[in-house]
């Protein structure tokens, strides 16, 4: 198989590179475990057969069963917090000996304040949530309560996007991997260009980003029968950040036309952008907002959704009804994520965090003509590697390889989009941490350029 033209989303588990990483293992166990799981679990992309098997993690960092620590800058961001956080861990246990499951038609005190904090926490009337086990669930509540609100069962979503693995949500995002040989998916849905600072197809800079959201506008009225606009507020993946002048185009698009604004902060609110929610950065709010990943403190499946009060108006519907919807175990362990957050002012340190990024990824980009664009915001970054910075062809096979070489040397993250290394680190990372982890970058970028 050609893997080249697999450079959509993730590393490739497929790769003459994975080929050559596995060839490098020499610990017995790690040899057998692998074989085991590639042997007992469905083979999917950018997932199993595995890359290395792990024992242990805890804050900044996981530990192979080998002994080997690598700082991890992916994590899947659910690690907003680090690995194995004592504070949150305490009240888990402390819940789970009173009330570990709450079933359905019963409601518990931990899920209530959660639900009650949440709407203290956002603006305006955002104050209704049903949770869920994982951010695909409120997605799709989501999408099933816009259709009731608002009549139309159309919506639009970006290219590239990602909301979700089940089959709504892969109709909803915009990501070619998780659509091939699917066949037809959920009907009305419209994807446009997605707002870029690189490879923007109307251009880069803020007045095109303006023509993105206007291409919205040109859209609702040709196409009619549009209930609401579902996007990542940022980009998670390749990590692309709108203008704030973009999301005030696009609320005041969705206010003139009714079309109801869907945020998917599901990987990056409770701080990566250093706000709470990542929408707070642009001056605007979202008609609903869906959290999940870190909420449920790395620890949890958990996640939720938040819309305003005038829309209960599902009485007669069931929207979830997930037999671990009002989770305790998963109530608790956000409210202790969020506690932790505010309590050791995390946020500040993340808007440091992000100068010193900022600053010493432009060192590398200045040192290596291998590096076409930084871009980020708070603990969130991406470096898109280029063969040319003029042409600006991909560095795929350069990206793959750079990313090998920093897993053998202590560092994980993923690649993005087969060129983009995504950089997403707890929120808990020390200085010294960070100065390890672009010392080994630095490294690997200057023996692949």
């Amino acid at each position: 198989m050609d893997s080249s033209s697999l450079f959509t989303e993730g590393d490739l588990n497929i790769s003459e590179e994975r080929q050559k990483w596995n060839q490098e293992i020499r610990d017995p166990l790690t040899s057998e475990i692998l074989q085991e799981d590639a042997r007992y679990f469905l083979h999917q992309s950018m997932s199993t057969p595995c890359l290395d098997v792990l024992g242990s993690c805890k804050g900044s960092g996981i530990t192979t069963i080998s002994g080997k620590h690598l700082l991890d800058f992916h994590g899947n961001n659910v690690h907003q917090l680090g690995y194995g956080n004592d504070f949150i861990i305490a009240r888990i246990v402390e819940q789970m000996e009173r009330l570990s499951f709450s079933p359905r038609r019963y409601t518990n005190q931990p899920a209530v304040e959660l639900a009650k904090k949440l709407a203290t926490l956002l603006p305006g009337d955002l104050n209704r949530s049903l949770f869920a086990p994982g951010g695909t669930s409120v997605i799709g509540i989501a999408l099933k309560l816009a259709r009731i609100v608002t009549g139309k069962h159309k919506i639009v979503s970006l290219w590239d996007s990602f909301h979700g693995a089940s089959m709504d949500a892969i109709a909803a995002g915009g990501e070619a991997v998780f659509k091939k040989y699917l066949g037809p998916l959920m009907p009305g849905v419209i994807n446009i260009p997605p707002p870029t600072t690189y490879r923007g197809i109307f251009g880069n800079s803020e007045e095109d980003q303006i023509k993105d959201a206007d291409y919205l506008e040109y859209v609702i009225e040709k196409e009619g029968e549009i209930g609401a606009f579902l996007a990542e507020t940022v980009r998670n993946t390749d990590v692309q950040i709108p203008s704030k002048a973009y999301w005030q185009r696009i609320r005041e698009i969705c206010d003139k036309h009714g079309v109801l604004l869907i945020l998917d902060e599901i990987p990056v609110a409770l701080g990566r952008t250093g706000k709470m929610f990542a929408f707070e950065n642009f001056g605007i709010e979202p008609d609903m907002l869906c959290l999940g990943k870190g909420l449920g403190g790395g620890i949890i499946p958990f996640a939720a959704m938040i819309t305003r009060d005038k829309f209960n108006v599902a009485q007669d519907v069931s929207l979830g009804h997930y037999t671990h919807e009002k989770n305790p175990l998963g109530s608790v362990a956000a409210l202790a994520s969020i506690n932790y957050i505010e309590t050791n002012q995390l946020l500040e340190k993340v808007q440091n965090d992000s100068k010193y990024m900022e600053t010493e990824l432009n060192k590398l980009k200045e040192k290596f003509q291998l590096i076409g664009d930084i871009r980020g915001i708070g603990l969130l970054w991406g470096i898109e590697l280029v063969k040319n910075r003029q042409s600006r062809e991909k560095a795929s096979e350069a990206a793959e390889k750079i990313m090998y070489d920093c897993l053998r040397e202590g560092l994980s993250f993923k690649v993005s989009q087969g060129n983009v290394l995504q950089l997403s680190p707890a929120l808990t990372i020390s200085r010294d941490e960070l100065i390890q982890a672009i010392a080994i970058l630095s490294n690997a970028i200057n023996k692949n350029s």
